[in-house]
């Protein structure tokens, strides 16, 4: 099926959110928390800086989509979701190309996000795609260090920083 990587109109950001929510529950299914958050909705993450993309894969159906934060000239891969019914089709991977070509075309030469060290569509999936663990050095990946501890992240398994060379 033909797949289309592109920024969401504004008439979709409202699929965002449930596609997270679903695409979730597989985390939830696999961490079992004790509590776990709502999906922010799509405008509230059109608002941040940064960009958004979508996998557009026809028939009006956006299948997943990838938000990435713009901070301090630094990108960070905010969330990657695809909804569960369109998992294991390679979406993911092909949004996480396009956002760090989208990125490196805005002039950043390196991506970060935070994952799940341990589970295996989150830190083994982005060390396929050129991702290693690096230390959090900048205020921006302090921040989200904090902010996961607060959350109580690393209760439900190790968490890793993961970064990118967009370079190359």
């Amino acid at each position: 099926m033909p797949i289309d990587i592109r920024p969401p109109r504004p008439d979709e950001l409202s699929l965002l959110e449930d596609i997270e929510n679903d695409a979730d529950a597989l985390l939830r299914d696999r961490l079992d928390p004790p509590t776990w958050w709502p999906a922010p909705t799509g405008a509230s993450r059109a608002d941040e800086a940064g960009f958004l993309l979508v996998a557009d894969v026809g028939a009006g159906v956006i299948a997943g989509f990838v938000h990435v934060l713009e901070v301090d000239r630094h990108a960070h891969l905010e969330q990657l979701s695809v909804s569960p019914e369109h998992g294991r089709r390679g979406y993911g991977r092909k949004l996480v190309e396009a956002a760090m070509t989208f990125a490196r075309d805005r002039g950043h030469d390196r991506m970060s996000l935070r994952t799940f060290a341990d589970v295996p569509w989150n830190a083994p999936f982005y060390e396929r795609l050129g991702f290693a663990v690096t230390e959090p050095r900048s205020e921006f990946e302090l921040m989200l260090v904090e902010t996961e501890e607060r959350m109580g992240l690393n209760a439900l398994g190790p968490r890793v920083q993961m970064t990118a060379d967009l370079r190359s």
